[in-house]
């Protein structure tokens, strides 16, 4: 048996050139219409390779205008330096001018590990930092910080977010404490790569618990999340994409089986009967099973059309968040979904 391996600098180069297209990606949407663009931070993992969001936010405030720019999001809990933070932010805002939107996520374990933070510390880590970054943000005056976690002896930022008091926050969840936080914080929530009948629930959870604070969510604080690839026709579309979709769940979302490992727990075996996605690991999923239960939507213009306002209107949600280029898909193939989507499908979805 032979046995290569890619040089580290065409390693480099690849990562480089992947990074690339990304941005080219991220421009065609506000060429083509779209609300937003929105990045996230993740570290020790080849899902998303972006372990500071920030920096791809700097770069598209110079490749675009209009478009917000949503990073879903920062995570307070693992910076060492809360205010370099909110530092960070509100220059973005204003390099912008005033199109950031500051999404806060608690983040996973792997994370925690790659960084060397305890993750029994993560909620109250997370709950300081945004306390903290959003008085950096507001206060006018010069103030001392001492908290459990960080201490200042003066905190006053230059320059201030553009958007006053400051950006919008939201607050991606999936758990009941993450819910709980969105919810008595009163910011929109969302989740990810769930199926339509856990996202139901997970909304009316989120709704629920905002009535205990006070607040009852509009349909713009409530966001979804899909896969969505679009070609002629339904049979093609699962033609195209279904091997890059499988290398997304198959190989990028393995990594949860390399954080059980670390943390000494073991990935469960799979059910004898799978009656629903909640049934197995997001690494098991297949095309059948994510087009059954709405986690991806694929297919022809109207099928995407109808699916998309169906789980819209099933969900009371007003926020959709879709991913046009995952998995290995090339980077030609990318730019041609996203301009099937945005000619073929946006428009309908413009008329709602």
């Amino acid at each position: 048996m032979r046995l290569t391996a890619v040089p580290l600098r065409g390693r480099a180069e690849h990562v480089a050139r992947t990074l690339e297209e990304h941005l080219d990606q991220m421009a065609l949407y506000e060429e083509y219409g779209f609300d937003a663009i929105c990045i996230n931070e993740h570290h020790a993992k080849p899902y998303g390779l972006m372990p500071s969001p920030n920096l791809i936010a700097a770069a598209l405030t110079q490749r675009t205008r209009r478009i917000k720019i949503g990073i879903f999001g920062n995570l307070p809990a693992l910076h060492a330096h809360p205010v370099r933070l909110a530092e960070e932010i509100a220059m973005l805002d204003v390099l912008s001018g005033g199109r950031i939107i500051s999404g806060f996520v608690r983040g996973v374990p792997q994370e925690f590990l790659a960084l060397s933070v305890p993750l029994e510390e993560a909620r109250a880590r997370l709950g300081e930092a945004w306390d903290l970054i959003v008085k950096a943000w507001t206060e006018r005056e010069p103030f001392e910080w001492r908290g459990r976690y960080f201490n200042y002896d003066r905190v006053l930022i230059w320059p201030r977010p553009l958007q006053q008091p400051y950006p919008p926050i939201v607050f991606p969840a999936d758990s009941e404490d993450g819910l709980a936080i969105a919810a008595s914080r009163r910011v929109p929530t969302g989740t990810a790569y769930r199926s339509l009948a856990r996202t139901r629930a997970t909304v009316e959870r989120f709704r629920a618990l905002a009535a205990k604070h006070g607040w009852t969510p509009a349909p713009e604080d409530c966001l979804f999340i899909r896969n969505v690839y679009v070609a002629e026709t339904n049979q093609r579309a699962r033609q195209e994409v279904e091997p890059h979709l499988d290398y997304f769940f198959h190989r990028l979302l393995s990594y949860h089986r390399g954080s059980m490992k670390i943390m000494g727990q073991s990935p469960p075996s799979r059910p004898t009967e799978v009656r629903s996605a909640e049934d197995l690991p997001f690494y098991e999923f297949d095309f059948e099973l994510c087009q059954k239960e709405g986690i991806t939507i694929i297919g022809d213009p109207d099928y995407v059309i109808r699916e998309i306002k169906a789980q819209a209107r099933e969900l009371g949600a007003g926020v959709f968040m879709t991913l046009l280029h995952f998995g290995s898909m090339p980077h030609e193939m990318a730019c041609k979904n996203i301009r099937l989507f945005a000619e073929k499908v946006l428009p309908e979805l413009r008329r709602d």
